[in-house]
């Protein structure tokens, strides 16, 4: 059995990735912010499970150092780091300022260095470990009105490919999955733009990216094969597979977009191959066992 450490685990995919693991045996450090006020009855539910639950915030490199070295501790050591939080939005590109971004980057992809950089020596001095790296299909085709979440989802696949061919001589494992939209709390907490003195220079433009929300929702309120333990299902399948054979990306999706996507990855994992292999580094994109 592995010991775990999971980011965003309050709700959504994260709750149901750590019942998931503590149900098969798993020894678990769930993450979250806001233990003792907003979360607390999250955090209560998931002790009673038998999970272990520290505070964190991934934009505070302080307290991400100190809740895996926490972990380590708590658990006698740590096998697999799940990076799951994340937030989304939704509106026109042009109405996010730049501290919207930075706000966004800050959690879905400079939070997830801080807490790789956290665990990465002690990985390293063990000989393995593995890197989980919850994405989005939306990090491999862009969709309008999620601009900026598209960007930083992209940027997470870019850190997770280099990670996986950077620490593989160390036996360190890197992969992501790659989840279509489920109906979660993730989506009611979707962040808006800060700038609205543009709105009128789009007209009823305006007014689509809230149609085209609603609609999605209503699509996937019709669809019951769209269920969100099929992420948590797959994050834990990753855990279980062999070093050596687990698959860099992983699509989960019932929605139609996986179906255009995977075929996508799989080219680009042949891609990659054939570029590595032309310049000499093909051993870089196997593991070491």
């Amino acid at each position: 059995m592995s010991k775990v450490f999971i980011t965003g685990a309050s709700g959504g995919f994260g709750a149901l990735t750590v019942k998931t693991l503590l149900s098969k045996g798993h020894s678990v450090v769930a993450t979250m912010r806001n233990v003792e006020s907003k979360n607390k009855a999250a955090a209560e539910e998931l002790t009673a499970l038998g999970a272990k639950v520290v505070d964190l915030d991934v934009t505070d490199e302080a307290n991400v150092n100190a809740a895996v070295s926490e972990a380590i501790e708590l658990l006698g050591g740590l096998d697999v780091v799940i990076n799951n939080a994340g937030v989304g939005v939704l509106g026109l590109q042009e109405q996010f300022t730049i501290d919207d971004f930075k706000h966004l980057f800050d959690v879905n992809v400079f939070g997830v260095q801080r807490v790789n950089r956290a665990v990465l020596p002690h990985f390293k001095s063990q000989g393995t470990g593995l890197l989980i790296h919850v994405s989005s299909l939306l990090g491999r085709v862009a969709m309008p009105f999620y601009g900026p979440y598209n960007a930083s989802k992209w940027a997470l696949e870019a850190l997770a490919e280099n990670y996986r061919v950077e620490l593989s001589g160390f036996g360190i494992d890197s992969c992501l999955v790659e989840p279509g939209g489920y109906a979660t709390g993730f989506l009611s907490n979707l962040m808006q733009p800060s700038d609205h003195s543009r709105n009128e220079s789009y007209g009823e433009m305006i007014h689509a990216p809230k149609q085209a929300f609603e609609s999605f929702e209503k699509a996937l309120n019709e669809n019951s094969s769209q269920d969100p333990q099929q992420v948590a299902d797959a994050i834990v399948n990753l855990i279980v597979t062999p070093a050596g054979q687990r698959p860099m990306r992983t699509v989960v999706d019932n929605m139609g977009m996986g179906t255009h996507i995977a075929p996508y990855n799989d080219q680009l994992a042949q891609i990659h191959e054939g570029l590595y292999n032309a310049f000499g580094m093909g051993d870089m994109l196997k593991l070491k066992v």
